[in-house]
């Protein structure tokens, strides 16, 4: 029980997923600003505005360097795991996102938007543009800032 109590009191860990929450929340909201649509799917899904990755990574990496010192080890392992996330984010996911929309068009267009010789319709919305990773590394700081600083 005691490892439990301690997880529960990881207030590093907490601030990171706090952060990813409300990146989440706000592709909510900005689905909901844009198209008037609630898509309670945004919750849970990659992609979009803000990148709920950046933020989560990079909320990781300021809490450590706030909690433990920005000169630490734990502070540079967190930190480059961030680049590691970010740049995936914007770079190889993104362009999986871009090739799917392009082969579910040729599937649309050869085949009538019939997707029954595939399992289903390829996944588009993976990565992000570098605005939006930007924007979830700034959430994951100013997240981090308001409960470390």
């Amino acid at each position: 029980m005691r490892y439990l109590y301690e997880f529960g009191q990881n207030q590093i860990l907490w601030t990171a997923v706090l952060s990813w929450f409300i990146a989440q929340v706000l592709k909510v909201v900005l689905v909901y600003i844009e198209k008037r649509k609630i898509d309670i799917r945004r919750m849970i899904g990659s992609g979009g505005m803000p990148s709920s990755h950046s933020s989560f990574s990079v909320a990781l990496a300021a809490s450590v360097g706030f909690v433990d010192g920005f000169s630490s080890p734990g502070f540079a392992i967190c930190f480059c795991f961030a680049l590691v996330v970010m740049y995936d984010a914007a770079g190889v996911r993104r362009s999986a996102g871009q090739q799917a929309k392009i082969l579910n068009k040729i599937i649309e267009e050869w085949e009538e938007g019939n997707f029954e010789n595939t399992e289903r319709k390829l996944k588009e919305l993976l990565g992000h543009t570098p605005i939006e990773v930007v924007a979830g590394a700034v959430l994951g700081i100013i997240v981090s800032i308001i409960r470390f600083a």
